[in-house]
């Protein structure tokens, strides 16, 4: 029986609700296949600024230090959503990132068969999607010198990029597509920014070591048509920080909606953050409506890349695809007069999908 340390961050909005049954999945993982897991929660996001002052209290940086895998919610929402404020529950997730030095986020978009209809996107568009964007974390113009806005009306951000920075994360994204189909899509603004010319210069250099490995560069704005024009072209896609942010949240639609998006946010080492790419949707916080997908498929990033669990990863993933194929759909991804399940009913599914997997022995 193995034993990992895992710290839960419900955060904000919905994220207490989806973290919910992602601990119901974890649970059915470890009484299947005989781990254990030691959970402990901490404050973060909005909650922690009520609670301590601060959106990343000392108390939890420490205990996500120490863990195998940290697990995080969604952060932020209208009580806190004034972005003039000195605190705002974003500084914890930046502040995460960058102190645990997870510079890259990996997320996934794989299309189920079952939900081709729940995409608004004609089905031949989307037909065969099965993408990673591999976003780079701590640099670009997230984390460049900035400028609030001044008496004389002048404010800027600025986008830096470092070549180790950039050849870490194309080494990332290089290393993911060998073991997938082969191609590596890196994005840019090098026809304009002189960051994307040292990142398109850079990717370059590391693809020669990688020959089985085809790349090609897009710019971002093409990249974005393309991406639902004929999304299943693309295996791998390298992104900057800004762009990956956006690029994969337009990919959502693919899938039929945002709460299906799973993440990793890796550094050099096993420990990671995981969390799906939606927000906190305080708009249905506390309906037990959300769906709890992206959470649960980022459990199974989690036992795949910090925990080493590659057949527990699989039977979520199963569980996942054998609940949507049965025609259970939360509220985003019901059709018009189909029924919805809710959270909890979509973890329990999920959940006991997953102990069915273990009985098999498949």
């Amino acid at each position: 029986m193995t034993l990992s340390r895992i710290v839960i961050l419900p955060g904000d909005g919905v994220g207490p609700e989806v973290i919910h049954e992602g601990i119901k999945v974890l649970q059915a993982v470890a009484d299947t296949f005989g781990h254990q897991f030691e959970l402990s929660e901490h404050l973060m996001g909005g909650v922690a600024i009520d609670a301590t002052g601060s959106p990343l209290p000392d108390e939890t940086l420490a205990a996500c230090r120490m863990a195998d895998a940290v697990l995080l919610g969604a952060i932020g929402g209208p009580k806190w959503s004034d972005p003039t404020a000195a605190v705002r529950p974003e500084q914890g997730l930046l502040g995460l990132r960058a102190e645990l030095s997870l510079y890259a986020n990996l997320r996934p978009v794989r299309l189920s068969q079952a939900l081709v209809a729940a995409s608004p996107l004609r089905p031949e568009r989307i037909q065969g999607t099965d993408l990673v964007v591999v976003r780079e974390l701590t640099g670009g113009i997230y984390f460049g010198p900035r400028q609030e806005p001044s008496h004389d009306g002048i404010a800027f951000d600025t986008m830096i990029y470092s070549k180790p920075e950039i050849v870490r994360i194309a080494h990332v994204a290089f290393r993911l597509a060998s073991k997938r189909r082969g191609l590596v899509t890196s994005i840019d603004k090098a026809n304009v920014l002189a960051s994307g010319r040292l990142w398109r210069s850079t990717v370059t250099e590391v693809a020669e070591a990688y020959p089985d490995v085809r790349l090609e560069h897009q710019l971002v704005d093409s990249a974005a048509m393309h991406l639902l024009r004929r999304a299943a072209s693309f295996d791998v896609m390298l992104t900057p920080n800004m762009f990956g942010d956006i690029l994969s949240d337009e990919a959502s639609m693919l899938t039929g909606s945002l709460g299906m998006l799973p993440s990793a946010s890796l550094g050099e080492g096993t420990l990671g953050v995981y969390e799906p790419v939606h927000g906190s949707a305080p708009d249905i916080a506390g309906q037990g409506i959300a769906n709890p997908i992206g959470t649960i498929l980022s459990v199974a990033l989690l036992l795949r890349h910090s925990l080493g669990l590659e057949d527990e990863a699989e039977a979520v993933e199963r569980a996942v695809d054998a609940a949507l194929d049965a025609g259970h759909r939360t509220a985003d991804l019901a059709e018009s007069g189909q029924r919805s399940v809710g959270t909890a009913e979509m973890g329990d599914v999920i959940a006991a999908g997953i102990r069915e997997i273990g009985k098999r022995g498949t």
